[in-house]
């Protein structure tokens, strides 16, 4: 069925809010719940296409039948001492009973649910009926899939404005390429336009080294070393290349480089102007990643302007921060992109399009001593791969320091760096010097060494075939390497820069704190994106919603203006129990959203010193509120209302208030679940197991006196479930009268002609001191009904005091208290420091 359900709708959301609705309402028209006889003809029907009514009705006749069973507890009147003799007794409370028995048959109690032994395999053959039905949908909605591409690429425009843009364009051949869009955009600049924005532009005056650099992790068949005694520098206005084969060490060395490990062992040095790295480093330097990681819901403008008021210096002004941004924009030429949200592929911005606001929320940070980027030109086609390795050229030639892993350029993109960085399997250096004019000096290197590149070859390709393909001669190039004479003077050059630069004053000004705004700021400006994005994310607010109004509607229509009798009693906790499940839906919901925001953070936000993960666990929390008081009041007020509870301000506030806390409760587990989740798909199975054992163990299913002792004794009072319940029912069932309907009396003849009353005495003064004797003068057909008041009722699911309604409400707040701090907890525990070279 929920296979059949994810088939058949676009989204998860969509998907989310059927299969969320679909679990209350199977579950409520059991059978078991609500009988059959009690199902308001309004829904009734319902039972009838519920598929897990067929199964539930097979296995409990399967149960039942042919058993006969015991009344026993308060469901046998009278009982205790002096009542032993079964002449005088008589069942109460339990379905399918007989007045004067004092057991049950169990076809009687199927009976009263308007089960029946006879249907157990006709129900057993429909459900694989259903079986095959979900299956067929599954099928023909899978047939009609459509992949996002079929549709088109399309710019969104933010939900304050309500429209979408479609990108025209006809096919991939005849569609403008960026270069002439680029081009005819900057040309209207002008020129002096261009000089504005390089003068304005923030130059790098630091040189970045490092020497002897060994990366060594721990596996299971010992230790292995990725990057081995690698050296080289970036200087400003330096625009270098990373290259090698796939696994050489690229990405790692980058990674190494940036402070950007959290695991294995690192050795060597790593400095800035000959000195150690500051506790600033890692938002002093640009990290673009290889995946464009950002937040969907956010346009190109407040990406950049994100990043740029939260990672340049606290001293400079807002308004200074936000014209940088302008300045950037305009650099990345960007302007017609600029109030347009960066979605996801297929639905927002291009792959190239993405790749310049990842170069532009790096730039706007002002980085100091250098910019890094792993593989930019990744998904590109030559023309979009050639635009943004001009940006870079164009960056470097403004005095920024840039280092780039490259993945084998085409000759005309090699062209463009000033210095290569070549390594081998297991990060060893083949080569690290100048590049040369139309790469002739790497050319001339390989050369001397029986590897000459042919006139019409890429270098770039031919290099990594020497290095690691069938042009290698079976060499080792990095023992070639070390043996040559640029590897002398590289290294008498390194240790030149390195002096020099320790000799001179310090190029870059470290003002000692780790995140460039303090906590309190981080904390303003990260909610506000939370809150933006969750406001524009209109299918997971809708979702929310809809999930609320429809449970509620549907609970309260379904348990519509509960009466006052015993089995009404059931009905009253039933309709209360029934109030959990909202939870599942919107957790379902939730936890993608979270963890989706968790990577962003995690991948980019965190490695690049953005903002602390307080920050982050603050604005996702504080950002749902809102939300969950317009939840909680939508609930109440569909569904409070139809089934009839109390009108009392004191009652239905109190109510409220508990309905209130449980949205921040349930908000809370999912979102802590998620927080130490690896993935969504983890959370998904987490939260059945989670969720289930609170239901179970919250007194509702298993009465609290029958929960086995070892759940009993810690589950039971640890569960928030166990106090949601019991505060609600106190306050809407404490106070109502009990008025037995017929059928459900005790009667049975007292012995030797004596009154009910004087029958009863003892009864009544002991365990029968809840029931309510209707004619104690008779002298036969003593009735009794099992409860004069809610109260009575309550004191049998352990709710013996009125003030255990505050007490449970207080304690739920506490819940709310707790799970939210989980959260926080949980993801202290996942944020690892990152890893420092040792000397």
């Amino acid at each position: 069925m929920f296979r059949a359900v994810g088939a058949a709708f676009k989204t998860f959301d969509g998907a989310s809010k059927v299969s969320g609705f679909l679990i209350t309402a199977l579950i409520m028209y059991t059978g078991y719940m609500i009988r059959k006889p009690q199902m308001h003809p309004w829904l009734g029907w319902i039972y009838w296409i519920d598929p897990l009514a067929y199964a539930f009705q097979s296995l409990l006749a399967n149960e039942f039948h042919g058993k006969t069973i015991p009344c026993v507890g308060n469901n046998l009147v009278p009982s205790g001492p002096g009542y032993s003799n079964s002449a005088y007794q008589s069942c109460a409370g339990v379905g399918g009973e007989i007045q004067g028995q004092v057991t049950v048959n169990g076809d009687s109690y199927l009976g009263s649910l308007s089960y029946s032994h006879s249907h157990l395999w006709r129900n057993f053959g429909i459900v694989w009926a259903w079986w095959a039905l979900f299956v067929a949908i599954t099928i023909i909605c899978t047939t009609r899939w459509k992949s996002a591409a079929e549709s088109g690429s399309s710019l969104l425009i933010p939900r304050e404005k309500s429209k979408q843009v479609p990108v025209a364009r006809k096919d991939e051949e005849s569609q403008p390429n960026e270069k002439q869009a680029a081009s005819s955009s900057s040309s209207g600049t002008g020129v002096q336009a261009r000089d504005a924005i390089d003068e304005n532009l923030v130059r790098n005056t630091s040189v970045f080294t490092w020497k002897n650099l060994t990366y060594t992790v721990k596996t299971p068949s010992g230790d292995r070393v990725l990057l081995d005694n690698v050296h080289g520098w970036v200087k400003p206005g330096m625009l270098g290349a990373l290259m090698g084969s796939s696994g050489a060490g690229k990405t790692t060395l980058l990674d190494v480089l940036a402070q950007r490990k959290t695991e294995g062992t690192i050795h060597g040095s790593i400095m800035v102007d000959g000195r150690p790295l500051s506790v600033s480093f890692q938002r002093s330097a640009g990290y673009c990643e290889q995946l464009d990681v950002h937040e969907p819901f956010a346009t190109v403008r407040e990406a950049l302007e994100f990043s740029a008021l939260l990672r340049q210096p606290r001293h400079v002004p807002r308004e200074e921060k936000l014209k940088y941004v302008d300045i950037i924009i305009d650099l990345l030429e960007l302007h017609d992109l600029a109030d347009t949200l960066i979605g996801k592929v297929g639905a927002g911005l291009s792959v190239e399009q993405r790749k310049r606001v990842t170069i532009g929320v790096e730039l706007v940070s002002k980085p100091s001593i250098l910019i890094f980027l792993d593989e930019p030109t990744s998904g590109l086609d030559g023309q979009a791969a050639f635009n943004t390795v001009r940006f870079l050229r164009k960056l470097a030639d403004v005095g920024q320091a840039v280092l780039v892993t490259i993945h084998q350029p085409s000759a005309q993109l090699f062209a463009q760096f000033d210095t290569l960085l070549l390594l081998a399997k297991g990060g060893k250096t083949v080569y690290f010097g100048d590049i040369g004019d139309n790469a002739q000096t790497v050319r001339d290197y390989f050369a001397r060494y029986d590897a000459p590149c042919p006139t019409e070859t890429n270098p770039a390709e031919h290099m990594i075939d020497v290095v690691s393909g069938h042009l290698s001669q079976g060499k080792d190039w990095n023992k070639v390497w070390l043996d040559s004479p640029e590897h002398d003077h590289m290294v008498k050059e390194l240790d030149s820069i390195i002096s020099d630069a320790a000799s001179k004053p310090v190029q870059t000004h470290d003002d000692g704190h780790e995140f460039a705004t303090p906590l309190w700021e981080q904390t303003k400006i990260v909610t506000q994106r939370m809150m933006t994005a969750l406001w524009r994310n209109t299918d997971y607010v809708n979702n929310k919603f809809a999930l609320h109004i429809g449970t509620a509607l549907f609970n309260g229509f379904s348990f519509w203006m509960i009466g006052d009798t015993v089995s009404d009693l059931q009905l009253r906790l039933f309709t209360i129990f029934n109030f959990i499940f909202v939870a599942p839906g919107v957790i379902n919901q939730l936890q993608p959203l979270f963890i989706e925001r968790r990577d962003i953070y995690e991948t980019r936000e965190k490695k690049s010193k953005m903002y602390s993960w307080k920050a982050f666990v603050t604005a996702l929390v504080v950002s749902e509120f809102p939300y969950l008081c317009i939840c909680a009041v939508l609930y109440y007020v569909c569904w409070y209302y139809t089934v009839g509870f109390p009108n009392d301000s004191n009652k239905a506030g109190a109510t409220f208030f508990i309905m209130l806390m449980y949205e921040f409760v349930y908000t809370g587990i999912g979102q802590f679940i998620a927080a130490y989740a690896p993935n969504a798909t983890f959370a998904a199975l987490a939260n059945p197991v989670i969720i289930g054992t609170l239901v179970s163990f919250c007194g509702v299913l298993v009465p609290y006196a029958q929960i086995q002792a070892f759940w009993r004794y810690w589950i039971y009072w640890l569960n928030p479930f166990n106090y949601l319940i019991g505060g609600l029912l106190v306050f809407n069932v404490w106070d109502s009268d009990v008025n037995c309907a017929e059928s459900e009396f005790a009667i049975f003849d007292p012995p030797n002609g004596t009154t009910c009353s004087n029958y009863l005495s003892d009864y009544m003064k002991g365990s029968g001191m809840f029931s309510n004797l209707i004619n104690p003068d008779a002298t036969s057909g003593c009735k009794v009904c099992q409860y004069k008041k809610g109260s009575d009722y309550l004191y049998t699911v352990n709710l013996k005091e009125y003030y255990y309604g505050w007490r449970d409400a207080a304690i739920v707040v506490i819940f709310a208290i707790s799970s939210y701090a989980l959260v926080y907890v949980l993801m202290k525990l996942r944020t690892k420091a990152s890893k420092k070279a040792e000397n």
